[in-house]
């Protein structure tokens, strides 16, 4: 990659680095006991949500069966006639899938609140280490407790300092993704390619090696249906990490003097990447 780089993806993850911050007074100096209640009160909102989302009987969903649908159009004016309106019938293997859900829901076990507290408890550990990696050292000495940093409290000279680096960061990423829009209107790519070459979020489930190399994608949740890509008279020139059950998050797409040169940027173990030299792309639904 050569403006979508790792450093720029992290760098994303940077710019909203005050975003669910609170200002609070006894963050100035580290306080066992202001920890630990700070953790109870973030502890119980934590398992609330998740006891919430548990307990969402998936009987909602079949609620859209025989929905009467308007068109926009009809719906802003007003003018709204019987002939105009659309009975929705839900597919049978959608909700072949719902009872499913349904029967799952029925027969699930009490909500575990004890493997709950230690998923909340290991998410913070996590987010401490995190977030002593993630920050400059400067501002790391200004804050007197990881731990109570990383349930979302800080002091206001932190979060001036969150807010500053936060802006700087995105000024840094906004400059490169504008480089790299205007690097990709200038390459000579067919229409037909630029246009169906899109896989944001969808995860890599097969890679075929051969004269032709075929990536085959899951793309639910991705934005597109084509799940098949096959790169003719293909040549590896750069590959790191495992790539099957990785998400494709980013591309750069440039035409060679013999075809193109393909290089992905993907999210998994590592976030591996790759950059591939062919004659053809070839992108179709399966």
């Amino acid at each position: 990659m050569r403006y979508l780089t790792r450093e720029w993806y992290d760098l994303c993850q940077q710019t909203h680095l005050h975003f669910g911050m609170r200002v609070h007074r006894g963050a100035q100096i580290r306080d066992e006991v202001l920890y630990l209640r700070l953790y109870k009160r973030k502890e119980k909102e934590f398992i609330n949500l998740h006891r919430d989302v548990y307990n969402v009987d998936p009987r909602y969903m079949l609620e859209g069966d025989g929905a009467v649908m308007i068109p926009v159009e009809q719906f802003v004016s007003g003018d709204i006639r019987q002939e105009d309106t659309i009975i929705y019938h839900m597919p049978d293997d959608e909700k072949e899938e719902i009872q499913k859900k349904i029967a799952e829901y029925d027969a699930r076990p009490l909500f575990d609140v004890v493997n709950c507290k230690q998923e909340f408890k290991d998410n913070l550990e996590w987010s401490c280490a995190d977030k002593g990696n993630q920050l400059p050292s400067e501002l790391l000495a200004k804050i007197a407790d990881i731990r109570v940093f990383s349930l979302g409290y800080c002091t206001k000279e932190v979060m001036r300092e969150l807010k500053k680096l936060s802006n700087e960061n995105k000024r840094k990423m906004e400059h490169i993704s504008n480089e790299y829009v205007q690097m990709q209107q200038s390459e000579d790519i067919p229409q037909h390619i630029r246009s169906r070459f899109g896989f944001h979020d969808c995860q890599v489930t097969e890679i075929l090696f051969g004269k032709d190399m075929i990536i085959r994608l899951e793309t639910r949740s991705g934005f597109t249906d084509f799940n098949k890509i096959t790169l003719v008279a293909a040549e590896t020139i750069k590959q790191e990490g495992q790539i099957v059950g990785s998400y494709w998050i980013y591309d750069e797409l440039y035409r060679t003097g013999s075809g193109y040169e393909v290089h992905v940027l993907f999210s998994g173990v590592g976030d591996p990447e790759c950059i591939i030299r062919c004659e053809d792309i070839i992108i179709e639904e399966e």
